[in-house]
This record gives structure tokens, C-alpha cells and sequence, in this order.
């Protein structure tokens, strides 16, 4: 254990946060944005965020970026933390998190064509104060708030020491910006679609097999955190199909799943799932298994082109 313990009180961070909370957003105008000023703010924030975290423990350097209604997981007991209060909760739970440093450095960027949701994803480590550390991959789901870009969904997982990419990832990027509609029926019918295209992948991979179906519903560049012995992404559909279809050989599927949540940009082409996947059969005592929450991020071209998988 290291000698020196370095904690934040509780009214040190929340002060912190609130600190967070009213900080000015260095936002770009929407009637001349980009898509690359967009992105290439929603990336500065997600670094402004971990330059700021390396000053304080990992709850507290966390917290700050956290949507006031996040979902973050999976936690202890395979669920979900929904809430900042909750997440927090959860990352206080593990005592290791009082006396780690955490920073991270994106490598890969996407927004939808409002400009009001992104994601990023990349590269953690968790420091302590005796020099060791743990390293970590992480994804992340944005929304843009009144202050600024923020987490609605969150993730990270371990990763083994190893080489990864240093060079950044090309955006992903829509072909322009275009006006926020608040017509709830229009974005009702962009969450529609979004959801039944989660439950279409799940239904086909009862057919064709796991590792077939994630090969037919994702992206040439789409990537998922891998396991713990992976110390990259696995980048591409086939390669995920490859990866998580390795120990279920078609046809059938061992899991089957449908999102419980979504959460879609105006402009309908990005948006996140959230859910469980649940095992098919009982396990060897006969009850059924535990559920694993899981959550895809899906982009299309258009808001009329078939959803594919981007990150997850």
C-alpha cells in the first residue's frame, strides 16, 4: 500500500464539481460550424477533462464530466449506475479509486449532424501513488449541454500492457451540419428505428450466429473494447465478428437481447442502446444466468440509411 493516501473530502468534490458545472464551454457557433469544429471540440473537451484529472483522484476526476442523468456500466452485480449521484457512488464503492490518478487520451471521435451528441473513445491509465499503475480502455457517449460537452454514457474496461495505435483514428464524420429540430415526433421516429434495428440484430443472430450477425451489423471501422488480454480495440466489423463469435460457432446464439433505452441525436444518425443481453439457456445448475449489461453505439449516413454499429 502506498505510504501516503491522498483523499478529497466529499465537499472538496463537490465543490469541484460545481467548479466543473459553471465552467465557461468553449463551444462552436452553430450557424458556422463544422463537422470537424465540432469534433475537434467534443475531442479538446475529453482532453481538457483528463488534463484536469490528473490533479485529483479518480472520483473526483470523473465526476466533473458526468451528465446529471449518466449511465455508466457495468458495475459490481452486472448493472447499471444511472445518475452522476450513483455513478460516483459506484466509483467510490472501490477503495482504489480514493488513491489512483486517472488520464486519458482519446483516439477517435464522432458526432452526428445536429452537432449535440458524439462519442470518443481511447486510452486510460490509472496511476497510483507509488508510480504502478492500471490501464484501462474507455468509451464514451456525449450530449451537449448548456455548459458544455458531457458524458451520457460510460464505460471502460481493463486492458493488458502492450503496444496500441498512436496515431489517432480519422473522425466520424456526417457530410454537414444541420439545423437541431425539437419536433418530439421526428426524433420519436429516429429512436423507433434505432431500437428496432438493435432488436433486428439480436433476432438475426439466433440464425445466422453471434459472430456472423456482428459482422453483418457493424461498420468497416467499428470497434470494441476486446478483453482484458486485449491491450488494443478491435477494430472492424469482421474482426468483432471474428472475436466474439469464437467460442459460439453458428448457427444459433448463445445470448439474445433487446435495449431497454435510447438515446438518439435530432438529426437521426447517432445514437447509443442501452440494455442486457440474456443467456438462451440455463446455466449448470439449471437457473438462468446472469444478465450482462451492455451498450452499442450505432451511426448511419443518413437519417434513412440502415443503422450499423460504430463502438461498443
Amino acid at each position: 500500500m502506498p505510504s501516503r493516501i491522498i483523499r478529497l473530502t466529499l465537499a472538496t468534490a463537490l465543490m469541484l464539481l460545481a467548479g466543473y458545472a459553471t465552467m465557461p464551454a468553449h463551444t462552436v457557433h452553430q450557424s458556422s460550424a463544422t463537422p470537424q469544429s465540432v469534433v475537434d471540440e467534443l475531442l479538446a473537451a475529453d482532453r481538457a477533462f483528463s488534463d484536469a484529472s490528473a490533479s485529483m483522484d479518480v472520483v473526483a476526476g470523473l465526476g466533473p464530466m458526468f451528465a446529471p442523468d449518466v449511465v455508466m456500466g457495468p458495475i459490481p452485480g452486472n448493472t447499471f449506475a444511472r445518475g452522476r449521484d450513483a455513478a460516483v457512488a459506484a466509483l467510490r464503492a472501490n477503495p482504489d479509486n480514493a488513491t489512483m490518478r486517472a488520464t486519458w487520451t482519446p483516439i477517435r471521435g464522432g458526432i452526428s449532424a445536429d452537432g449535440q451528441h458524439g462519442f470518443t473513445f481511447g486510452y486510460m491509465t490509472l496511476r497510483r501513488t507509488d508510480g504502478s499503475a492500471n490501464l484501462a480502455k474507455y468509451l464514451a457517449y456525449w450530449v451537449k449541454r448548456p455548459e458544455g460537452w458531457r458524458v451520457a454514457v460510460y464505460k471502460r474496461g481493463r486492458r493488458s500492457d502492450g503496444p496500441v495505435p498512436t496515431e489517432p483514428m480519422p473522425p466520424a464524420l456526417p457530410a454537414r451540419i444541420v439545423p437541431v429540430t425539437s419536433d418530439a415526433n421526428v426524433i420519436e421516429r429516429h429512436r423507433a428505428s434505432l431500437d428496432q434495428a438493435e432488436r433486428a440484430f439480436s433476432d438475426e443472430a439466433q440464425i445466422i450466429g453471434l459472430g456472423p450477425a456482428f459482422a453483418k451489423h457493424g461498420s468497416a471501422d467499428a470497434v470494441n473494447l476486446g478483453g482484458p488480454n486485449n491491450p488494443a480495440f478491435v477494430v472492424g466489423a469482421e474482426a468483432i465478428g471474428k472475436s466474439v463469435g469464437a467460442n459460439s460457432p453458428p448457427p444459433g446464439s448463445p445470448l439474445s437481447w433487446a435495449p431497454d433505452q435510447v438515446i438518439v441525436a435530432s438529426s437521426g444518425d447517432l445514437g447509443v442502446t442501452i440494455g442486457v443481453l440474456r443467456p438462451n439457456t440455463p446455466g449448470p445448475d439449471g437457473k438462468p444466468g446472469p444478465l450482462l449489461p451492455f451498450f452499442t453505439i450505432w451511426r448511419r449516413a443518413t437519417a434513412v440509411a440502415p443503422w450499423l454499429y460504430i463502438a461498443e
